[in-house]
């Protein structure tokens, strides 16, 4: 709705890279073109602000930010928002905050929504049931507006309200029920739930940073975690989703390719399964990887030269269980560097 009634027909907009496809897909659906600003995974996937304004022309009819972000986790700075708005209030150009995951935040990481930020830039923010309370399928939410200046007073205001009764909403039970479950869920209910999604991101990253070939990325909210693959090390995989489908048939266990995204050479982890089936997927993708990575964990021994031998660790066992794997053959567990 918020881009439907912000952009017409040869348009742009621009949204996050990686960011949720249903932007994308929207976008297309109203010729309304997508320019992509680079999120940095080496800055906790903050937005790159000179490449956000390099996109920017007298076509652009709104810059979408996703904050608490899917598919990053990432949770932006105060400051970070506010160096957004100012791009924004710069360029005259609105704000669709998708919000949607405004109470997934861990603890000790801080929140701002973009509306308490902002004294200029006009904002539509879009938040609802869906996350906070685990009820995808109840498909209730809510656009708020805030517009300290009445810059939609004319237009949007009226052109959200005509799409409301357009498109179909959520069922009327829920509807109905939709103050007492704001009111009166505990709050020890989000509290359980944040410490879950906590716990099992610490897990992941704990056995994939020890993985070879992988890199993730710690998240600070949200339900995911992204986690870059070298793919130099896996030279029998051309592709993200190549990989991800070996790695199906192979451990059984499912990641989303970072393609999905508009992140090739990336995959996507979602942190709500219970703690045991966490950590028995990233030890499966662990084992994957060490079966597949072409470059071995070598020990140095002696003084340096150029034909000194090299020799492998002895099959270790890691803190998880697994024994570490080589595909090279125990006769030729010494080789030499030249």
């Amino acid at each position: 709705m918020c881009i439907t009634v912000l952009a017409n027909p040869g348009q742009n907009i621009l949204i996050p890279s990686p960011g949720f496809p249903i932007y994308k897909m929207i976008a297309n659906c109203l010729g309304v073109e997508c320019r992509h600003y680079t999120l940095l995974p080496e800055r906790r996937w903050e937005a790159d602000l000179d490449h956000m304004e390099s996109l920017i022309d007298s076509n652009t009819a709104a810059i979408v930010v996703n904050n608490p972000s899917n598919p990053c986790g990432s949770v932006f700075s105060k400051q970070h928002l506010l160096d957004i708005l100012n791009v924004a209030q710069t360029h005259f150009v609105p704000i669709i905050a998708d919000e949607i995951y405004e109470h997934f935040v861990f603890k000790g990481e801080q929140y701002y929504s973009m509306s308490m930020l902002s004294k200029v830039v006009p904002i539509l923010s879009c938040s609802g049931l869906t996350k906070r309370f685990l009820v995808p399928g109840w498909r209730l939410g809510w656009i708020t507006i805030h517009d300290r200046h009445n810059v939609f007073s004319k237009e949007v205001h009226s052109g959200l309200l005509a799409l409301s009764q357009r498109i179909v909403g959520s069922n009327t039970l829920v509807q109905g029920a939709l103050g007492t479950i704001l009111t009166k869920t505990p709050q020890s209910f989000h509290d359980e739930t944040i410490a879950v999604v906590q716990a099992n991101a610490e897990l992941a990253y704990s056995i994939l940073s020890e993985t070879p070939g992988l890199k993730p990325v710690m998240p600070s909210g949200a339900m995911y975690m992204m986690v870059e693959i070298q793919m130099e090390m896996f030279p029998k995989f051309k592709t993200d989703l190549e990989l991800v489908e070996r790695l199906i048939s192979e451990e059984s266990v499912f990641c989303l390719p970072g393609g999905a995204f508009d992140l090739p050479g990336f995959i996507r982890l979602v942190l709500t399964v219970p703690d045991t089936h966490m950590k028995e997927a990233c030890i499966r993708i662990k084992q994957f990887c060490e079966t597949h990575c072409h470059v071995p964990t070598l020990r140095y021994e002696g003084t340096f030269q150029t034909t000194e031998e090299y020799k492998m660790e002895p099959e270790p066992k890691s803190q998880y269980g697994l024994r570490a794997k080589s595909n090279i053959p125990e006769s030729e567990n010494k080789i030499r560097v030249n």
